[in-house]
């Protein structure tokens, strides 16, 4: 089985409609694959209504996060979308990405960047609007070559020149409400350096006490020895290492299934959930 866990579709900040991711996916030859759009479940129905004959589909969200002044992502796989906390504390994250992505664009206007609000909407389209999309608008602009390199300290990387806040959850508080609504939660590319600063292992080992079910190993944005260093973190924390793409389309250069999960931590992963349930083949119940 190839099993990808981590994808985004336009329903947020990627490039394939959710019909079209899985369609793509299926023709990239996987087995099982994830929609975890930032932050909104808007692609699910979508996705579903298109599921090919022989992919299933994973349910999830990509939520965002702070603690101690650092920003990560908490993927959040088979909860129950109409749990009404965890659904407010999405749209109140939702509701401050516009702000958050003007704050952006003033800033980039302030360092001589000639970027403009109606740019970012357009690249946004009906989408969730977000960081890869004013990083889009700097790929349009010529100022940097691709959507990875506007992600640093001189752009748009956590505490960057053009960074700004948005509200976020409490990974704590996360994993509390994903676990109320069925759902399993893994840390996504928790050592990531090169998006900004990244949180101690002391806080992986306090969120895995909470109940932390697993971290992303296997990613584009960790080397080998970073890989290495995280496959020892989980065994000693007793965590699911999981292997994901991340894929946003044509807004990054990972592909479909380059990094995947082992089977037998996908079965784990499905075993424990009980908000929602993998969607198999053909098309699948579209939620009214």
């Amino acid at each position: 089985m190839r099993i990808d866990l981590h994808t985004h579709s336009t329903a947020s900040d990627g490039t394939d409609t959710p019909a079209e991711l899985v369609a793509n996916a299926a023709a990239a030859g996987l087995d099982v694959v994830a929609l975890t759009d930032h932050d909104t479940v808007g692609g699910h129905a979508e996705a579903m209504a298109a599921l090919p004959e022989g992919l299933t589909l994973v349910t999830g969200a990509e939520l965002s996060c702070r603690v101690d002044g650092i920003s990560l992502h908490m993927l959040a796989y088979l909860f129950d979308p109409s749990e009404p906390e965890l659904a407010r504390e999405r749209e109140l994250v939702r509701d401050d990405r516009v702000p958050r992505a003007q704050a952006m664009v003033r800033k980039l206007q302030e360092l001589d960047v000639p970027v403009t609000w109606e740019q970012v909407a357009r690249i946004a389209g009906d989408g969730s609007v977000g960081r890869p999309h004013v990083a889009t608008a700097l790929v349009e602009l010529g100022v940097v070559d691709t959507v990875s390199d506007a992600f640093t300290p001189a752009w748009l990387g956590n505490g960057g020149r053009a960074y700004a806040d948005k509200h976020e959850l409490d990974p704590f508080d996360a994993i509390r409400l994903v676990k109320a609504a069925g759902g399993v939660t893994v840390f996504a590319h928790p050592l990531a350096v090169k998006r900004g600063a990244v949180v101690p292992e002391s806080v992986i080992a306090r969120l895995a006490a909470a109940g932390l079910d697993g971290i992303e190993v296997d990613h584009m944005d960790h080397d080998e020895p970073t890989r290495a260093r995280l496959r020892g973190l989980a065994a000693e924390l007793g965590l699911l290492p999981t292997g994901s793409s991340d894929y946003h389309g044509s807004r990054k250069t990972v592909r479909l299934g380059e990094y995947t999960t082992d089977p037998e931590i996908y079965g784990e992963i499905t075993r424990r959930a009980t908000g929602a349930f993998p969607v198999p083949g053909a098309g699948g119940p579209v939620p009214a």
